[in-house]
């Protein structure tokens, strides 16, 4: 079912400390930038690989800053702090894999796919059923060419 790991989403404070801190270190190039109001952040994608073939897609450290305290983000930073906040798995189709998953028993955050970064459809998978890993699934969005 997962084809790689998508994404590893980091929670962090400021974004641009973090950003030029993954740069720097790492060597690490932003390949895009986000602010997504519905999960209430404001992202940064950088790529650590590329992938294989185009649906694929490559891997990447997503970094994630709160748009308040009161989003899932800004909760998960005053609980715990900065530091991975869930792990992104592709797969070849996240609403098959949603039905797959929930008929194993695993409780499902999104029912259905939603809009991700850089258009990708995702869905999340709950924690408490993943060992305590908030749990993403990520298909990558389709380039027809």
């Amino acid at each position: 079912m997962f084809l790689r790991i998508d994404h590893v989403g980091i929670a962090c404070h400021n974004l641009e400390e973090s950003v030029a801190f993954y740069e720097s270190t790492f060597g690490l190039t932003v390949v895009s930038r986000e602010v997504n109001e519905e999960q209430g952040v404001r992202e940064a994608m950088l790529r650590v690989a590329d992938g294989g073939p185009a649906a694929l897609g490559g891997s990447y450290i997503q970094l994630l800053e709160p748009l308040s305290p009161e989003t899932a983000v800004g909760k998960f930073l005053a609980k715990r702090g900065e530091g991975v906040h869930h792990v992104g798995y592709g797969v070849a189709d996240v609403a098959g894999a949603l039905a797959e998953i929930e008929a194993k028993g695993v409780r499902l955050i999104d029912r259905r796919p939603r809009h991700g970064s850089m258009g990708a459809s995702i869905a999340f998978l709950h924690p408490k059923d993943v060992g305590g890993v908030l749990t993403e699934l990520v298909e990558a969005p389709r380039h027809d060419s």
